[in-house]
């Protein structure tokens, strides 16, 4: 079309952040995590742009903002939109609850400023997938001109455009019980300039989505669904070609466990095969199970296609609190062998472990810590509060009974009580989260994670920094690591509504004197570390022939480890597992 007959449609995709204690966007120079999310729907719309779906005489543009390391200021970006003519969309994607109050603030900025808004994500799918009405939070956004969209987006990009350019967004769209297929759609990407900003560059892609197991207080089965839909290999070496394109090797599969994905083992068959046609060193990071290790071939594939690093729900060892929530998947028994198994390849472990369970008290979490330091071979520890996130079944439980929730939708980030715990009072459980981080990561603790590692093979520099992060956000920052990120970033005017904006005079200087405090405390604790590395390396390779964590899983296991002694329900796995193994030593004797 002649460039005077053109028009323009500008799509912009913000992944929003949430707010600090403080009121204050959660904001980094450089973030942690990428945005799975953000690179679907980016590669969903340039697919879009391909097909022309808004006409041929209309030009899609997108631009993208990930809210935890970029300023967004929606006065500047509807300018923009008006220039071009006027005509777009603002989508506040993938939203988490915590993320949803200021996914609400963004959204009224653009919409003063004549600019339609969208918001989709988790918060919005999981309420309306598992609520029996829908709450007052998203009553109130659809009340004020916001358009919701629950469900994915594959498939359904084009109809969202088309009404957004018509002028008639609808206020809901639900199209949760509708679950898409993954294979042969648009290849998820993001722009390097965007990757570019985080602490490691690292893209993101999801190779499926659904899991398969119960736990009461997840929102991924209620919302993805307890199959597994998956790309095929042709999509992930597309996916990884386009990223090696533009000088990325780094990638993070976000597959809530992907050791259930029925397509692992064709999609690590294309990776190591990648590995050898493109020469480049290509470097994964994967969530799975605690029974990986059983499936035939997935470990040792995982090594082979590059797997740096693994996220392990481990979430307790008390066997009453897994059965509590429906996790029965995880059996203690299982936990040395495993954790054994991806050392085997040099892979470092990370474990989510959750606080918070009906039996916790702060003299059992703190107990069950150091038995973990002694006995199993973590190099990572998360700690997470049970939170009751909406989507979830412990969630829609509580709604119907009627119990006392936190209304804030802030504080649904793991950090913050939300709901009143069986023996601790909130204090009680806020202060022993806060002591679990200290708990565990001593200096002796991080000195033995150290030098477990130089007995393993593994990079121990590697080791010191995601201990040195993990350590200095959560005690320094005050904020959840994976919330973290590389020099913390406030925007005066980016106060929560509701909150009076402070004066230029007190704000900046305070905030200086804030950041230069916060990296002196880092740059110490750096020097700590720095030091315990240097020692580790400097000294001849430790004795840890009596570090029980190091040595090979065994029967003898269940009779001298604490792990299996603290509990009488841990007791109890104990003596079926040592039955177990009696008779299957029985049935091979008679082989």
């Amino acid at each position: 079309m002649p460039p005077e007959t053109r028009k323009t449609f500008d799509l912009v995709l913000i992944k929003p952040s949430h707010y600090d204690d403080d009121g204050y966007v959660i904001q980094w120079m450089r973030s942690a995590i990428p945005s799975n999310t953000m690179a679907a729907i980016y590669g969903l719309a340039l697919d879009c742009i391909d097909r022309q779906v808004l006409g041929r005489d209309v030009d899609i543009r997108i631009s993208a903002y990930d809210e935890t390391n970029t300023h967004v200021d929606a006065r500047k970006i509807a300018r923009a939109i008006r220039a071009s003519g006027g005509n777009g969309l603002v989508a506040l994607i993938g939203v988490q609850t915590n993320q949803f109050p200021r996914a609400v603030a963004l959204a009224h900025e653009f919409l003063a400023e004549g600019v339609r808004a969208c918001i989709g994500g988790f918060h919005v799918s999981g309420c309306v997938s598992m609520l029996p009405e829908i709450p007052v939070d998203l009553r109130d956004a659809m009340a004020s001109g916001i358009s919701l969209f629950a469900g994915e987006l594959e498939g359904r990009l084009d109809g969202l455009l088309e009404d957004a350019a018509a002028g008639s967004l609808k206020p809901l769209y639900d199209f949760v019980a509708e679950l898409p297929a993954l294979s042969d759609r648009p290849t998820p990407y993001l722009p390097a300039r965007v990757v570019g900003r985080m602490t490691e560059t690292r893209a993101s892609f999801d190779a499926g989505r659904g899991c398969p197991f119960t736990c009461s207080f997840c929102t991924i089965i209620n919302v993805q669904g307890h199959g597994s839909r998956f790309r095929t290999a042709d999509d992930v070496e597309r996916i990884i070609r386009a990223n090696v394109a533009q000088g990325i090797t780094k990638f993070f599969i976000t597959d809530d466990n992907f050791a259930r994905n029925s397509a692992w083992e064709s999609h690590f068959d294309r990776i190591i095969s990648l590995r050898n046609v493109l020469d480049v060193d290509l470097k994964l990071t994967v969530q799975v199970d605690t029974l990986c290790h059983k499936i035939p071939r997935f470990i040792e594939k995982a090594g082979r296609a590059g797997v740096e690093k693994v996220f392990i729900g481990l979430e307790s060892i008390n066997p009453d609190a897994l059965q509590s929530t429906g996790k029965t998947q995880n059996k203690i028994t299982e936990y040395r062998a495993m954790l054994q198994a991806w050392h085997a390849v040099n892979v470092v472990t990370l474990a989510g472990y959750i606080l918070g369970f009906p039996n916790d008290t702060p003299e059992s979490i703190l107990r069950d810590i150091r038995v973990i330091q002694r006995e199993l071979p973590i190099d990572i520890l998360e700690f997470f509060m049970l939170t009751s996130l909406p989507g979830s079944q412990d969630h829609k439980d509580l709604c119907l009974r009627g119990a006392r929730l936190e209304p804030d939708m802030n504080a649904y980030d793991s950090t913050h009580v939300t709901t009143p715990h069986p023996v601790m009072t909130d204090e009680e459980w806020l202060d022993v989260y806060r002591r679990a981080w200290s708990a565990y990561y001593t200096p002796e603790h991080v000195e033995t994670v150290m030098r477990r590692a130089r007995a393993w093979g593994s990079r121990i520099d590697k080791i010191k920094w995601i201990m040195l992060s993990y350590q200095s956000i959560s005690h320094i920052e005050n904020v959840h690591p994976l919330d973290g990120g590389l020099v913390r970033r406030k925007a005066r005017r980016d106060r929560r509504p509701g909150l009076p904006k402070e004066n230029p005079i007190g704000f900046y200087p305070r905030f200086w004197w804030e950041t230069v405090r916060k990296q002196a405390r880092l740059a110490a604790m750096y020097l700590r570390y720095e030091r315990t590395q240097r020692r580790v390396l400097r000294e001849p390779p430790a004795d840890l022939s009596e570090d029980i964590a190091m040595q090979p899983a065994g029967v003898g296991d269940l009779d001298d480890l604490e792990l299996f002694r603290t509990t009488a329900s841990a007791r109890t796995l104990a003596d079926r597992a040592k039955h177990t193994a009696a008779l299957r030593a029985v049935r091979a004797e008679g082989v």
